[in-house]
């Protein structure tokens, strides 16, 4: 998995919080922790699929133009991540006579492909509405915490 699925679906939570505001790329790279050209690149293939729309100049920004119910965590892994939870580099060598390096990369390929699709089949139930309401909760549930 690479970081940009985690810059994705933050930028889309935060956009669901303040879905009544624009937000800066500066603005949710702070809220983010990572650089402004980061998000903008992440938000860039967001604006391409539809989940944001953006207005250039003063007061301009991105928000979102999709229904966070709607959109799921899958959606926003295939789009950033597909692929990336096999690493780019497997051990073994297909020509050596060692059957255990011969065949290490495609067995570790097939483990790797079925571990993709179970991941993908848990985030079609994770909306980005959900993933807000769960840091609501989270945000309720703090003072108690706290005070314990």
């Amino acid at each position: 998995m690479n970081s940009e699925f985690t810059i994705a679906v933050h930028s889309l939570v935060l956009l669901a919080y303040k879905s009544d505001h624009m937000a800066t790329s500066d603005y949710i790279a702070m809220n983010v922790a990572t650089h402004p050209a980061r998000i903008r690149k992440v938000m860039s293939l967001l604006r391409k699929q539809g989940y944001v729309r953006t207005k250039e100049g003063i007061g301009g920004g991105f928000t979102l133009s999709c229904d966070p119910a709607k959109v799921t965590l899958a959606e926003i892994y295939r789009l950033t991540s597909l692929g990336t939870l096999k690493p780019s580099w497997c051990s073994g060598d297909p020509g050596k006579e060692c059957p255990v390096s011969a065949n290490m990369k495609p067995v570790m390929d097939s483990i790797f492909f079925e571990a993709e699709l179970n991941m993908e089949r848990y985030l079609e139930g994770q909306t980005i509405a959900g993933v807000l309401e769960q840091l609501q909760a989270a945000e309720r549930l703090k003072p108690q915490a706290q005070n314990q």
